[in-house]
């Protein structure tokens, strides 16, 4: 695997607008890119997104964001977010990452749009996916553990290993976010790329290894909804281990709301306390089942 110090120049970093909204939010504008620092119900923030915002930051309101970019827990932490995404912007613009059509199939249907990272690195859009197909001889250089046969590599986890390979193709920020992907969704690569065990707390896979061993027989629950026909109950849809292979068995149980807390890796079904049940269902997906 190419593991070569990014390469990438130096890049003029866009500097960043900060201000408030009409409404009092705490607002910032990098380019034609705006963000918000959005407050819930429960009193915490999270980062919403808006394009091309013409009007100041003092005439923005609420209604101009959209979209969920995460918890921000304050305006300190926010002003680093937006940094951060100036600094990313400032970088994938030295990149000089070329855009054209290709007539292309990829796994997730035809090519929309096609941008080139480097030689033979090329992330392919479709209509509802996308990710980045490699040359074989581009692909021989993925690591082993990371590896896909076929040289396709989609865009929510997958393409992490391409980042790895290559960080000099991507900015600091995807290069990290490449890191954390291959963390909590591939730790056994991880430690094999970087020559250390992960501790506890550093990836949420290796972290619930322990959790799916121990209860690889347990019914643990995949799915859940509150109960229209049993009030106070929550309905739910269980498989050994919790596995979502379409031919586990499922079972459906009834678990009082008050109990239903899911932890960090599921909810294991306690079969002397929680009741099988095959009633009438509130999953849609039940309702034409026998007895659903």
């Amino acid at each position: 695997m190419n593991t070569a110090v990014s390469s990438r120049a130096p890049a003029s970093f866009p500097i960043p607008e900060f201000g408030r909204s009409v409404d009092g939010l705490t607002v910032a504008r990098i380019g034609d890119a705006a963000y918000a620092m959005i407050p819930t119900a429960d009193g915490r923030y999270f980062l919403g997104g808006g394009w091309r915002l013409s009007k100041p930051l003092s005439d923005w309101k609420r209604s101009d964001f959209y979209g969920h970019g995460g918890e921000v827990s304050d305006e300190v932490a926010f002003r680093v977010l937006v940094l951060e995404q100036a600094e990313h912007q400032g970088e994938k613009a030295g990149l000089r990452r070329q855009e054209f059509r290709a007539h292309a199939n990829t796994p997730w249907g035809p090519s929309q749009g096609a941008v080139r990272y480097g030689e033979e690195v090329v992330f392919h859009s479709t209509s509802g996916h996308g990710g980045f197909h490699l040359t074989a001889d581009r692909n021989a250089q993925v690591h082993p553990l990371l590896r896909n046969p076929g040289g396709w590599y989609e865009e929510d986890a997958a393409w992490a290993a391409v980042a790895t390979a290559w960080p000099n193709l991507f900015t600091g920020l995807e290069c990290r976010e490449a890191d954390e992907t291959l963390r909590h969704s591939w730790p056994d690569a991880w430690e094999a790329i970087h020559g250390r065990a992960l501790k506890p707390g550093e990836s949420r896979r290796r972290d619930g290894e322990p959790f799916v061993r121990d209860h690889a027989t347990d019914w643990v629950v995949i799915s859940a909804i509150y109960s229209d026909q049993h009030r106070g109950f929550t309905e739910v849809i269980a498989t050994r281990g919790g596995r979502r292979d379409p031919k586990s068995e499922e079972r459906r149980f009834l678990v009082p709301s008050r109990e239903y807390k899911v932890g960090p890796f599921g909810f294991v079904i306690d079969e002397a306390r929680h009741a099988v049940y095959d009633g009438p269902s509130s999953f849609i997906g039940w309702r034409g089942r026998a007895g659903g």
